[in-house]
């Protein structure tokens, strides 16, 4: 293994170190999943650390989806986010021209759980289970013993060692192992109080403005929203916030009239790759948006971050365990991400051309048909 540039040479020995069998960098949805899934696993010495103390506030829209809910039943944390989170049984969708829909279901479909809730529930189910957690701790770079990684140090000096680091520092990743060129979808929110809409109902408008992509209305709580949008553009040409105030202006002027704005606007960008690259090396395994594992149409990254860290905490358990060599396990895991992940990734794609090509617009008109409208909104749960 070549050491990056951003990696020192050798590794200190000082006294002080915090030395793990396991070190995750990232305390978001996929290092927390990890950290739960070893634990579950029965693997000890498990460190997460953090650059923010908790909880903490993360720019995200928050919705979790079917596949998502049934991770987190499995991580053991379903009833405390259920009990925490909005619950959503139908969708408003309005199409590029303008054409709405409205698809109720009697059962709830999805959830939004706001990231300092979520991020802070899988961070107590995770010390449940024995893990350590490090706050205000900012990985610099990552230590090395023998070309393989082993460990990080932080900004301040501090050291972990570990037989095995996760990475798991989202869309910026500074220590992702494929370094080709990633794509990003540009996203931009904000919060209101007093807003009308249905209730449990989310709304995704596709607008010609925004296509491929959407822009939402995620309720948070009876009274709180969150409204953003997310678009591409590679060559960063666009003013975001001026995009973001003409969707506002066009979807949602008379419903913001009177209602009481939370915060400022706030961006961030969403990273994937299609197809994945490369997830592992001597001693590092990559989980979620590290890996470029969201999804191109929905940019949908909480499902893919924490299915990715259960996949690599078994593949940690069985080299810790001597189950398997290393190489093969890593190999194991890349495997079984691409087969999770990639019909959703292709499916991506054919969703995003058909809503270029007008395709919302045409099954508008045939949506009166009931199993139709089942079929709609299955599809988009699933996507």
């Amino acid at each position: 293994m070549t050491v990056q540039a951003s990696q020192a040479p050798t590794q200190r020995t000082e006294p002080s170190a915090t030395r793990a069998d396991v070190a995750i960098i990232g305390a978001g949805p996929a290092g927390l999943a990890t950290a739960i899934h070893l634990g579950q696993l029965g693997v000890e010495r498990v460190v997460v650390v953090d650059r923010h103390d908790f909880p903490r506030d993360k720019t995200c829209g928050s919705a979790v989806s079917p596949k998502g809910i049934a991770v987190l039943k499995e991580l053991g944390a379903g009833e405390a986010v259920a009990a925490e989170a909005y619950w959503i049984k139908g969708l408003r969708l309005v199409t590029p021209g303008d054409r709405e829909l409205v698809l109720s279901g009697h059962t709830d479909a999805a959830l939004i759980c706001c990231r300092r809730t979520l991020d802070h529930l899988l961070l107590q189910r995770a010390r449940s289970l024995g893990v350590r957690f490090i706050g205000d701790f900012q990985a610099s770079y990552l230590l090395a013993r023998n070309d393989r990684v082993a460990g990080f140090c932080g900004v301040d000096g501090r050291e972990v060692h570990a037989k095995h680091t996760v990475v798991a520092d989202g869309a910026h990743s500074q220590f992702c192992i494929d370094r080709g060129r990633r794509r990003l979808i540009q996203a931009i929110m904000g919060w209101w109080e007093g807003v009308t809409f249905q209730p449990h109902h989310i709304e995704m408008v596709f607008d010609r403005m925004v296509k491929p992509f959407y822009g939402w209305l995620f309720p948070e709580a009876p009274g709180r929203v969150n409204i953003g949008i997310c678009y591409e553009d590679m060559p960063l040409e666009k003013n975001a916030r001026q995009l973001f105030a003409q969707f506002l202006d066009k979807h949602y002027r008379d419903r913001l009239r009177g209602a009481h704005q939370v915060g400022g606007w706030k961006g961030h960008p969403v990273a994937y790759a299609s197809p994945i690259g490369a997830l592992a090396s001597p001693g590092r395994i990559v989980v979620g948006e590290a890996g470029r594992m969201t999804h191109p149409a929905t940019a949908e990254g909480i499902y893919q971050g924490m299915r990715s860290g259960m996949l690599a905490a078994e593949a940690l358990r069985d080299i810790l365990r001597g189950n398997a060599e290393e190489g093969a396990a890593q190999a194991r895991y890349e495997a079984a991400c691409r087969k999770s992940f990639g019909r959703s990734l292709r499916g991506a794609f054919v969703w995003r051309r058909f809503v270029s090509s007008g395709g919302l617009d045409l099954l508008a008109g045939a949506v009166n048909r009931p199993i139709v409208r089942r079929q709609l909104a299955r599809g988009m749960a699933q996507m």
